[in-house]
């Protein structure tokens, strides 16, 4: 109870908010790529959803840091959700009445008639729900050192990114699974629904959320200015400079499996759409895990070697799943992934939170996640682009293991510049130098 009362009600209700908003994206986790898959077997063309969803990501992330540091977060947030609510409700009905046809026979790489309609409204709503993402997701990481005492962020994230995980890839794809058995429509119309609930929670939080420089006389320069004194900041730190970087491999790497990973458990691993939700939900028990044991992980083993842990999960789990053909060795390779990822996560947001100055939150956040995240629809059309060029020479089953193994082996070069740059000493100079300068 003590630690509720030190965490705040604004921070529970910003928990809530991202829980419920995580469960319908786990219903969703296991609804688009299926619907893609529905739609054509094209590994290009399935990929390409996903490239559309996370495109934002690379585009947007820069313009939407400059937005977060202008206007109050929270509305910011309850705006995006409204927005995404609204998006859900088109592919939902895109669906019901264009989709009168599915599923698909088992293998259609071309797309004709009402599909090129479907197809075309999933790919544009996904775009624009990614560009929703990335606004709410870097409002929402601004707005919780405003919440919660400096000392009690890894707790707080770690908790938070638990619950998320839970209800992304633990509750939500089951039972996206049982929705879809029953019409494709129903995971979206009740992803809709989270979104507008998860806005409707948001909007309980009491207060304002502006960063301290837009308060101030001089809230407003240009554009420019904002974006280069982001950009500026984070370049000349060259422990985030390192871990963005890092990040945007990570992020390339899980990319290139993901992108056709539904293609990989139907016609590898012969899943059904309950085995492909339950294949994912080992990385939710490790995300779990991870938020759990993330803080006194790095109590025991210190903050480098616990994230030198996740480079080398990253190097070994792509060639146990690229080589099996049980689908249940999966989930327990995902398992040690999410625990790692988690990890990570706690550890390097926490570490952001707390060194960059307030009124370049937002900004410099933006620029960290366009170098981390910016990769993953560049990561995830590779993957696609390797089994068609793997499909060649070799045959398909050759060619959906493939981008496991290349995955792999860039996880290697990841690992050769990443590990002796991120050490424990260097965070903890960092730290000590932001509270040295009243950060």
């Amino acid at each position: 109870m003590a630690e509720r009362v030190r965490l705040g009600a604004g921070y529970r209700r910003v928990f809530a908010s991202s829980v419920v908003s995580n469960l319908g994206d786990g219903v969703a986790q296991v609804g688009y790529p299926w619907l893609a898959s529905a739609v054509t077997r094209n590994p290009v063309l399935v990929a390409g959803v996903v490239v559309a969803q996370r495109l934002p990501w690379l585009l947007f992330t820069l313009p939407a840091g400059v937005i977060t540091d202008r206007v109050d977060r929270r509305r910011a947030m309850i705006a995006m959700d409204v927005l995404r609510s609204g998006l859900t409700v088109s592919v939902a009905t895109a669906v019901l009445v264009l989709g009168t046809d599915l599923p698909t026979p088992d293998r259609v790489d071309t797309i004709e008639g009402t599909r090129v309609g479907l197809y075309a409204v999933v790919a544009t709503a996904s775009l624009l729900l990614g560009c929703a993402e990335v606004l709410r997701d870097n409002s929402a990481q601004t707005i919780l050192p405003a919440l919660v005492p400096p000392e009690h962020l890894e707790r707080a994230n770690g908790r938070m990114w638990s619950a998320e995980m839970v209800a992304n890839e633990f509750v939500g794809p089951p039972l996206g699974s049982a929705l879809l058995a029953g019409a494709f429509a129903l995971p979206f119309l009740l992803d809709a629904g989270t979104f507008a609930l998860a806005a409707g929670l948001m909007a309980l939080v009491a207060g304002e959320f502006r960063s301290t420089r837009a308060t101030g006389a001089d809230a407003a320069p240009s554009w420019t200015t904002d974006l280069k004194e982001g950009v500026r900041w984070l370049w000349h730190h060259d422990l985030l400079r390192t871990l963005a970087v890092v990040l945007g491999a990570l992020n390339a790497i899980g990319a290139m499996q993901i992108g056709t990973l539904v293609l990989f458990a139907q016609e590898v691993l012969d899943t059904s759409p309950v085995q492909f939700a339950v294949l994912t939900m080992g990385g939710a028990v490790g995300a779990v895990l991870g938020g759990f044991v993330a803080a006194p992980l790095k109590r025991a083993l210190g903050s480098g070697p616990t994230l030198w842990l996740t480079l080398v999960v990253t190097v070994v789990i792509p060639v146990v799943v690229g080589s099996t053909s049980t689908w249940w060795v999966v989930p327990s390779a995902f398992l040690f992934m999410g625990l790692t990822s988690v990890s990570w996560n706690v550890i390097t947001v926490s570490l952001r939170q707390t060194i960059i100055p307030d009124h370049l939150l937002g900004r410099v956040n933006s620029v960290y996640r366009f170098f981390g995240w910016g990769m993953m629809p560049i990561g995830t059309a590779l993957g696609g682009l390797v089994v068609v060029l793997a499909e060649g020479p070799w045959d398909r089953e050759a060619a959906l293991r493939a981008p496991w193994f290349a995955s792999a082996a860039l996880a290697v070069v990841t690992c050769a510049y990443a590990i002796p740059r991120l050490t424990t000493e260097r965070m903890d100079a960092a730290r000590a130098a932001a509270v040295a300068e009243g950060t």
